[in-house]
């Protein structure tokens, strides 16, 4: 005789996104599936971290770009309290400049938000079942660093820099004042202003003009507008 099938074992998945659209559109899709569940949603990082605390969850999707906070420290946060849980990443963020810096963070995958839903859930089930998951083409940009091939001038602009000055970097090319980028970032605008300091030096650069001049340029190679 055939034993009985034990009970579905269903994973829980906090959602950590801003935009009630995607976050309402991709959790409708999760709770379709029958072995999935949205255990609870989030829009920054303290409700984040109360939420994974208050429901355990098997996974947590998270979003770059959150309300009063960095969906960046968010991983680092999640990682270093809860080193077992899984992350996966699904932003509108350049993949080329974010991928492995979440990797490093303690994520364990990366996909844009402009992916079909079914090739997020894949992510999803990827990540769950152990593995990594990156798109095609950053999975062969990163095999390529491990390779040690030539960098892009925009590549090896940004590698010397830190996350938080990477970040500072970025949101200074999109138009974005030193108050605006410390609510965005959650700092205290002496900090911002650090974070500038410290640009200009790795990067060469005298003047602040200068560094907004870069960031800009280096924000269109990349195909991000200035606000």
């Amino acid at each position: 005789m055939t034993p009985a099938p034990g009970p579905l074992q269903i994973t829980r998945i906090l959602l950590v996104e801003d935009h009630p659209v995607v976050r309402d559109g991709l959790a409708e899709a999760i709770n379709h599936e029958s072995d999935l569940e949205v255990c609870g949603v989030a829009e920054d990082r303290d409700e984040a971290l109360r939420v994974v605390d208050a429901t355990a969850p098997g996974l947590v999707v998270v979003d770059l770009l959150l309300k009063r906070s960095s969906g960046l420290d968010l991983i680092k946060d999640l990682h270093a309290r809860w080193p077992r849980l899984l992350i996966l990443v699904v932003s509108m963020q350049d993949e080329n400049l974010y991928a492995e810096r979440v990797l490093r963070a303690g994520a364990r995958g990366y996909i844009t938000k402009q992916e079909a839903t079914r090739t997020i859930l894949a992510a999803i089930r990827k990540v769950l079942s152990g593995g990594v998951y990156l798109s095609d083409k950053m999975a062969s940009s990163v095999l390529a660093r491990l390779l040690a091939q030539p960098q892009t001038a925009c590549d090896s602009l940004t590698d010397g820099l830190s996350d938080r000055e990477l970040q500072v970097f970025e949101l200074t090319g999109l138009g974005l004042g030193t108050r605006e980028i410390a609510q965005r970032l959650h700092l205290d605008l002496k900090t911002v202003e650090s974070y500038r300091a410290r640009l200009k030096d790795k990067l060469r650069l005298a003047t602040g003009s200068e560094l907004l001049q870069l960031a800009i340029r280096w924000n269109q190679d990349r195909g991000q507008t200035f606000h």
